[in-house]
Formats: structure tokens, sequence, C-alpha cells
């Protein structure tokens, strides 16, 4: 099923305009960009800190355990593996550049949940847009469509708990009151 999900893509692909090309392939690292420069912004605008720096520090484990399981797992990439698919529009990494699950999914996944959670106001389109970027992968043949969903599933599921423990211990304002509770203790205030 993976394979005809695989071969469907990059067929579709394939009848797209040649823009749609350029944009699917620059666009995921773009993409990725756009998020990196969203934690930053959110460090300003969000509420609270400490959900940002948790939400990107379970980014990157996302990252990290994502190439741990793709080393694991060894899985050909489609574009050398699957027969009778159309060409994909991205070159296909090279052998031992493993397939499952996608780091850039995986990223994406992470990323995007991690920014809802510490930045409530831009969830309804930063969701949708790390979708879009995990999908962009099978798009251009990359990618079967498993590698994509396993990708977005494992990032969220390390990176919502990190922004969420954040959203519960809000690091900077526990260290203020620890501050103001020394103080009163030796019997200086602030």
């Amino acid at each position: 099923m993976n394979d005809e999900l695989y071969r469907d893509a990059t067929s579709f692909a394939r009848r797209t305009p040649e823009w749609l090309h350029a944009l699917a392939e620059y666009g995921t690292d773009a993409g990725l960009l756009l998020l990196a420069a969203l934690f930053a912004a959110a460090w300003w605008a969000a509420p609270r800190r400490a959900p940002v720096v948790a939400g990107a520090a379970g980014t990157l484990a996302a990252y990290g355990l994502s190439e741990l399981v793709k080393v694991w797992v060894a899985r050909e990439r489609p574009c050398r593996a699957v027969d009778g698919a159309a060409e994909p529009l991205a070159d296909c990494p090279p052998p031992g550049d493993w397939s499952f699950p996608s780091n850039h999914a995986a990223i994406a996944g992470a990323a995007a949940v991690a920014l809802a959670v510490a930045w409530p106001r831009i969830a309804a389109w930063v969701l949708p847009f790390g979708v879009l970027l995990a999908a962009s992968r099978v798009f251009v043949g990359v990618h079967y469509p498993l590698d994509a969903a396993a990708g977005l599933a494992l990032g969220a599921a390390v990176a919502a708990p990190c922004a969420a423990l954040g959203s519960v211990f809000n690091l900077p304002s526990a260290a203020r009151r620890l501050a103001r509770t020394l103080a009163a203790l030796s019997g200086r205030t602030e």
C-alpha cells in the first residue's frame, strides 16, 4: 500500500505546474527556517518564555530521536526502491541516507506543536503549515507517505510534552519567586 501511495503521489506531482515543483522542493527547507524564526519571534511575543525554550529543546530532541530511528530501521528511499513510480521532483538522497522516519517531518511536527503550545495565537496556521511541510517530502518524491506521517507523529509526541512542561514550570518566574523568598528569609527586600 505504501508503494502504491508513493506512486500516486509522484504521478500527481509530475502533473502539477513547474512553479509548484520548485516551491515544494525549496519550500520545505525554507519552511523549516521560518519555523526557527518563529521560535525567535515567540521568545519576544509569546505570553511566557519557558514553553518556547522547552519546545525548541523538544524540537531538537525530536530531530535527534528521528535520526536514531532512521539509522535503526534503515529503510531505503522510495526514489530508489519503488518500481514504476514517476521520476521524483527532487534529487534522490544518496544511499545510506535512510527514509523512515522523515527528519523534515519530525522537525516540522515538533516545531509546529511546540509553537502552538507556547504561542496559542498562531496555532490555527502553524499546525497545518507543519503538516504541509511534511507532505511536501512525499510530493517531491523522497519519502513514502508513512515516513512523513511517522515523522510528524514522532515530532509532535516528543515536543508537545516538552512545551507543556515548560508551560507548567515557567522557569523564569519560578526563579524570581525563589529569589524573593530567599531575600525575605535573609531579612532583605528587593
